[in-house]
Formats: structure tokens, sequence, C-alpha cells
């Protein structure tokens, strides 16, 4: 095959025009319906495919009085070609008013992806439309490579292993409950007749107990475990016990009333953080990400940047 000239490695002559006509005649089966696909005649099909053919040195299709066949080296053959003019097309598509869009993957904790991100995202697309944000939630267990993910929004304390990490948000936690909850709640103590919603980090309502200023011989009421705090919040708002979740993220039911914060003591037990791999170079779309967050959370985040912020391992 001919070589095309130009700078890095040389490849081989691509007949871009058989190849459509080979791709289109297998997926319908006839050199007829390909030809109405491609707007030509069905003697310019076959004539390509032949050539095509030719050059391969190798049959693609057994002609039958019905329609077509693929051979072993048609059928061989096709994957490629398919996903190669499926790339293409994905890659076209991607430009939108003479610019080319940038796909940009995040994965969320849900609870801070409903509470904090989702409202918001909105002014992101505004302000960088040519980003094609696609955003997935998890439950805090989450794994970057594996997903694809560009960032990972995890709460903790910032340490994972292979990954650089920047703070995003402090998130306290405290009791929330339903109004009519919170009107039998007095003083902290109070809180041990009540069925504790937890989450499945064990120690938290621990915790809480002890820096509210019981602690010691404190035995805690039995109480539901959830892997998410959006589902213990909404257990909280149907009245099934209290929930400690990070008031911050709960915002929009804090104000409408339906939730209550009876006592203002937080326990600090970590904050969400922005975390991408360190084998994961940092994109446009990335930095554009980046940035946009670092200036929307403002005084409620931790500054942070990537000249100042330690990496971890």
């Amino acid at each position: 095959m001919r070589k095309i000239g130009g700078t890095g490695m040389a490849r081989p002559y691509l007949p871009l025009t058989a190849l459509r006509a080979f791709e289109a005649s297998a997926r319908h089966q006839s050199f007829t319906r390909a030809a109405i696909e491609l707007n030509v005649t069905q003697g310019a099909v076959s004539h390509q495919v032949k050539a095509l053919e030719q050059s391969l040195g190798a049959a693609l299709f057994e002609r039958l009085p019905r329609g077509l066949m693929l051979t072993r080296e048609g059928e061989m053959l096709l994957p490629g070609v398919r996903d190669a003019f499926d790339r293409m097309a994905g890659t076209l598509t991607r430009f939108e008013n003479g610019a080319m869009r940038e796909t940009l993957r995040v994965g969320a904790v849900g609870t801070f992806a409903v509470g904090w991100l989702v409202p918001r995202l909105s002014a992101f697309a505004e302000r960088h439309p040519f980003v094609d944000l696609r955003l997935s939630t998890h439950n805090n267990r989450v794994d970057p490579a594996a997903e694809g993910l560009d960032y990972a929004i995890r709460f903790g304390d910032g340490a994972w292993h292979g990954t650089w990490s920047a703070p995003i948000l402090d998130a306290p936690l405290s009791p929330l409950c339903t109004p009519a909850m919170a009107a039998g709640l007095a003083e902290p103590r109070d809180l041990l007749r009540e069925v504790l919603l937890r989450s499945y980090r064990s120690d938290e309502w621990a915790r809480w107990f002890a820096l509210a200023g019981l602690e010691g011989d404190v035995r805690m009421p039995a109480g539901i475990t959830f892997d998410t705090s959006l589902a213990m919040v909404e257990a909280a708002l149907m009245g099934a016990g209290v929930a400690l979740a990070p008031p911050a993220l709960f915002e929009r039911h804090l104000v409408a009333g339906t939730l209550v914060q009876p006592f203002a003591c937080a326990v600090d037990l970590g904050r969400y953080w922005l975390t991408r791999l360190h084998s994961r170079p940092e994109t446009t779309a990335m930095t554009a990400f980046r940035c946009w967050i670092d200036e929307t959370a403002g005084p409620a985040a931790v500054s942070f940047s990537l000249e100042t912020t330690p990496l971890t391992s």
C-alpha cells in the first residue's frame, strides 16, 4: 500500500471511500441499501468494495442471490473499521459553534453532588460552554482509574494513595431531624431516647456526644445504618429518627423548615476534597473545573491551588 508522508509514524494509505462502502454494505448486507444510505449508485458501492478486496488480496463478502454475507476476513475487518468511523463521528460531533467541546468526567459523593454541586452547575456550564461535563455519584468508595474519572470528589482526610488532593469544603456533622422531633430535644442527652440514624462510619455519634459533653458510659440506642447521607436524611425527613449529617449540604431543607438542627454542636470528621490520580495529567477542562470550584466555594471552602497544596501518596 502507498504511504502517507508527513511527520510522525507513517501509516498506510487509507481508502476511506472504499472502507465506508464496505462498512455500510456489511451493516445492511446489501450493496443496494448501502448505496441508498450513501446517496450513490449500487454500481459505485460494488466497485469500491471490489477495489478494496483487490487491494487487500482477500474477498470480504460472499455474493448471494438475495444479499451479502461476510467472509471470515470481512468479519475480522469490520469491527476495526466500524470503531474507526464511530470515533471520527464522535470527534466531529464535539465541535459546536466553531470550537471543540472537551469531555470532563467527574465522580462525586452523592451528598456533595446533590447538596452543593448540582445547584451550581448551570453557572459552570454558562462560563465554560466548551466542557461536556459527565457527572456520576458514589458513596465515597470510588476507583477513578477503573471508572475513567478525571476528578473524584470525596469526603475524608485527603490522604488517598497515588492521588493529588485539594480541600473544597468543610462539612462538620450535626444532628438533623423534623421540627416535631426537635420539639422534644431540650439537651443533647435527650437524643438517647430517639432512634439515631447512622452512616457506615460507626464512631460518628460517639464522637459527637463526646464533643457535646456526654462521654464515658453512654449507651446509645439502636439505629439504622445507611451508606449515604442522602438516604439517611431522607429517612429523617420522614420522621424515622435523627440523622448526623452536614447541615451545609442540606441548607435547602433547613431554610424550608422541613429539617431542624436542634443543637449547634458539630463534630469535624473530615471535609470534601477534589482529587485526581497523579498519573492523570490536567487538561484544559480539568483546569477550568478546578478553578471554578475554588472560586465558587469561596469563603466556605479551604483555599487551594496546585502550587501550594501538598501532594498525598
